[in-house]
């Protein structure tokens, strides 16, 4: 099968391989799934490139996992002897992250249990755009955040995956949207529903004298005492990812100023593939459909990471074995 190898890391031209390589047997309780499309998260940027220690929790010196890819989509074509979730033919989806990765592949072997029914009104691409972004969004906004009917929330980075997400769930539970990004994603974060929009190259929302119940920090683009002057009282600010510094910030300061200012922050935790049927039934309603920025054959995955690396893209560049 062809499969894009990486066995080193570095930058995608320089380390990642379009090549043949042998297509995986499924264990007793593994299913073998036709990859239909995949897509690319942060998290696979950052484990080609090795980018904070924390990723080499995954190989300290070399990858563990030669194929990545997390987000998949695709068909059963085999399953092991134990497996009785699926049968050959059923279309699945889900986050692989912790069933080895290997999406970037013609197919790929899973635990059944990492794998989740595809809803008939996703596209094969559209449902690789869905598990880790989308699950995410979801738990930031209403696990989390507990957004509702008069709430204002703030997504800060909105134009990537959780954020395009974000701002659907929560105006899909009735909060007011407030999405914050570059020029060039206001427009279309506005298409897909938020109620404004705020370009960080001029104006710094966490200085306008509005207050949010809810930030949700897609990136950890901003500091915590930064986020503290935009929070009502008893808001929450919840930060997604980013680089080490504000992680320990967060970990090391949250609680402090929490008990101090009555508001909460903290550290937005991914519960792999937690309840991807809310998506269909969101995108049955008309509430939530995923943002597809472009889309890419897997022979050009090395071009698909420039464009993700460029940042100028809107929602989930996706990788399609079908065309």
């Amino acid at each position: 099968m062809k499969a894009i190898v990486y066995e080193k890391y570095g930058a995608p031209q320089d380390v990642l391989r379009y090549e043949d390589v042998p297509t995986p047997v499924p264990k007793n309780d593994e299913v073998l799934v036709k990859v239909h499309a995949a897509s690319i998260n942060e998290w696979d940027w950052q484990m080609i490139r090795a980018a904070t220690v924390f990723i080499r929790m995954w190989g300290l010196f070399k990858p563990r996992h030669n194929i990545l890819g997390a987000d998949v989509a695709g068909t059963v074509e085999a399953v092991g002897e134990s497996v009785t979730r699926y049968e050959p033919g059923d279309a699945v989806f889900g986050d692989l992250n912790q069933s080895g990765w290997g999406g970037y592949a013609e197919y790929v072997c899973a635990g059944q249990n990492f794998l989740e029914p595809k809803p008939e009104g996703l596209t094969f691409e559209q449902a690789a755009a869905v598990p880790q972004g989308g699950v995410m969004a979801l738990q930031g906004i209403r696990d989390y955040g507990n957004a509702g009917p008069g709430d204002k929330a703030v997504i800060n980075g909105a134009g990537g995956a959780v954020g395009t997400f974000a701002i659907q769930i929560a105006k899909h539970f009735g909060a007011e949207v407030t999405a914050v990004d570059t020029t060039a994603k206001l427009d279309k974060l506005r298409e897909i529903g938020a109620d404004h929009v705020i370009d960080f190259t001029a104006e710094d929302f966490t200085r306008a004298g509005k207050r949010y119940n809810l930030i949700l920090d897609v990136g950890g683009f901003r500091s915590i005492l930064d986020q503290r002057r935009a929070l009502a009282q008893e808001g929450k600010c919840f930060q997604v990812g980013g680089p080490t510094p504000r992680i320990l910030q967060t970990l090391l300061m949250g609680a402090i100023l929490g008990k101090a200012s009555g508001k909460k922050f903290g550290l937005l935790a991914l519960k792999t593939n937690s309840d991807l049927a809310f998506f269909g039934e969101a995108h049955a309603a008309g509430k939530v459909t995923p943002v597809i920025d472009k889309v890419f054959p897997l022979a050009e995955t090395i071009a698909a990471f420039r464009h993700y690396e460029s940042g100028n893209f809107v929602g989930k560049i996706v990788i399609s074995l079908e065309i």
